[in-house]
């Protein structure tokens, strides 16, 4: 998902600044995004989907109040995007780290899973934040669309660091031992 993520934000930003296409041509630009980065990943998801089902039905048994937290930290930014819009590209980057460190420590706590490549899109989201402030108002204070795409950035990034950690992960230790 954070290679479609990066694929999208970026082509997002070449159809708008280099070729001008019109608003409307976004979600066709995330949703071919999306469908080639799980169609070329098929067979992948395919096994990995009954991980991804257990997940959730875990999530089912948290507790009430630990769900709502959840859910507060995840739509909470995103719903303040309509009493603020002009900080929206900030509420975004707060919601995807909110939610994420959210999720994460719910999942630690209440399904002894640890999935640190969660905890990494979280940090990074939510360091982009103050990032995305200081360089809007100091450098893009006139350009809002430059604003806007730099936090689009720090989102690909923050799933790019996620994803490639993952990968990491998953490849096992490196030997890097002169031979």
């Amino acid at each position: 998902m954070s290679i479609a993520v990066v694929i999208a934000s970026c082509l997002s930003e070449i159809a708008y600044f280099i070729i001008g296409l019109q608003l409307y041509y976004y979600v066709i630009i995330w949703l071919a995004s999306f469908g080639a980065v799980f169609g070329a990943s098929y067979r992948r998801l395919r096994k990995a989907l009954p991980a991804i089902l257990n997940r959730m039905k875990t999530s089912t048994r948290w507790p009430t109040a630990a769900k709502i937290l959840n859910g507060i930290c995840w739509a909470g930014p995103f719903a303040a995007i309509a009493a603020f819009p002009s900080l929206y590209q900030y509420l975004i980057l707060a919601g995807i780290g909110l939610g994420n460190l959210s999720t994460y420590l719910m999942i630690k706590k209440y399904s002894n899973t640890d999935n640190p490549e969660q905890l990494i899109v979280a940090l990074v989201s939510l360091a982009a934040v103050p990032a995305a402030v200081m360089i809007d108002s100091m450098i893009f204070a006139t350009r809002q669309d430059i604003a806007v795409m730099l936090s689009r950035i720090f989102i690909g990034i923050a799933y790019a660091a996620g994803g490639a950690f993952a990968l990491l992960r998953k490849a096992g230790p490196i030997d890097l031992s002169p031979r």
